[in-house]
């Protein structure tokens, strides 16, 4: 439970809806829809990730008792100088989200290509006992940030194992 509490802790807050469209009508129930939402990492200044994922209308959906299926798309970009905060683990929590009442949670998890000095984020939903191979990945390259941004920092000095 304390590991728990950790990742929740760091993990980004609510994220900000930017638009839904509607791609299933149901005629007295809510619409299935598709929502895309954008947050900044918590833990990295600079970066900024967009997903779309569905939500299901009808009775259960209204009700909250939908679970949400696991297709879910990210893309995630560098909008200014990037700085860390602190230091982090390969593949810790940025966000996590339930997607069903009890057992189904997605999660973006974030990590480094050191190699390369990009960071890598990745989008995915699980279940207690079984989880879904449906996922997306965003990469984004740490570079300069306009003539005055001349430190880049390296990812590979704030990640570890």
């Amino acid at each position: 439970m304390a590991a728990l509490a950790g990742t929740y802790a760091q993990a980004a807050d609510e994220p900000d809806l930017i638009f839904r469209r509607s791609t299933v009508f149901n005629l007295l129930t809510p619409n299935d829809k598709l929502a895309t939402y954008g947050l900044d990492d918590p833990e990295i200044e600079g970066v900024a990730c967009h997903f779309t994922a569905p939500e299901k209308g009808g009775i259960k959906g209204w009700l909250g008792m939908a679970e949400e299926v696991s297709n879910i798309s990210l893309a995630c970009r560098q909008m200014g100088p990037i700085r860390f905060k602190e230091k982090m683990k390969q593949g810790e929590d940025m966000f996590r989200k339930r997607r069903s009442l009890f057992f189904k949670k997605m999660q973006i998890v974030r990590g480094c290509d050191a190699k390369r000095n990009v960071l890598v984020y990745m989008v995915y939903s699980d279940r207690v006992i079984e989880g879904s191979p449906h996922n997306s990945t965003s990469a984004v390259p740490i570079m300069p940030w306009g003539p005055s941004d001349t430190a880049v920092q390296k990812c590979g000095d704030f990640f570890s194992s």
